[in-house]
């Protein structure tokens, strides 16, 4: 039961991170390798790739006391609808042949405050999207579904 969800997710967003601080560009598809995503400055391993969830965007403007955010400015890889990603920590999930397993939780960084102002690391904590590692790189695009990998 814990496996299961009503339906699959679907890729909205995908965004790199050339370097550190550097800003974030939107891309309509990116090769997912095994050192993360083409182009963006995470390494391989646990961390390879972030994702959060679209459904928190508006509660963490909301709490962030904003009309909406971009989520560019909290700098996550991937923003995927449909699917409750806490649901499938420490689970795999399929984007069209890819696979990246859920390692953790992406807590927000202090820059959060710089970001979305006064209150801003405070309203991303808990909405901060998890960690991913990739299991089988292939190509990824925006629109394409989410599923979990049944074990």
């Amino acid at each position: 039961m814990m496996a299961r969800s009503a339906r699959a997710g679907r890729i909205d967003w995908i965004g790199l991170r050339p370097a550190r601080r550097e800003p974030v560009v939107a891309v309509e598809e990116v090769l997912l390798n095994l050192d993360g995503l083409a182009g963006d400055h995470a390494k391989a391993g646990r961390r390879a790739v972030t994702l959060i969830q679209a459904e928190h965007l508006p509660v963490i403007a909301t709490l962030a006391a904003r009309d909406a955010v971009d989520p560019a400015e909290v700098r996550r890889n991937l923003v995927v609808s449909g699917l409750n990603l806490a649901g499938f920590r420490k689970a795999r999930l399929a984007i069209g042949d890819a696979v990246i397993e859920l390692t953790g939780p992406c807590p927000p960084c202090s820059r959060m405050e710089e970001v979305l102002g006064f209150g801003g690391y405070t309203a991303m904590r808990g909405h901060g999207g998890f960690y991913a590692e990739v299991i089988v790189p292939a190509p990824i695009l925006r629109g394409m579904s989410v599923i979990p990998v049944t074990p």
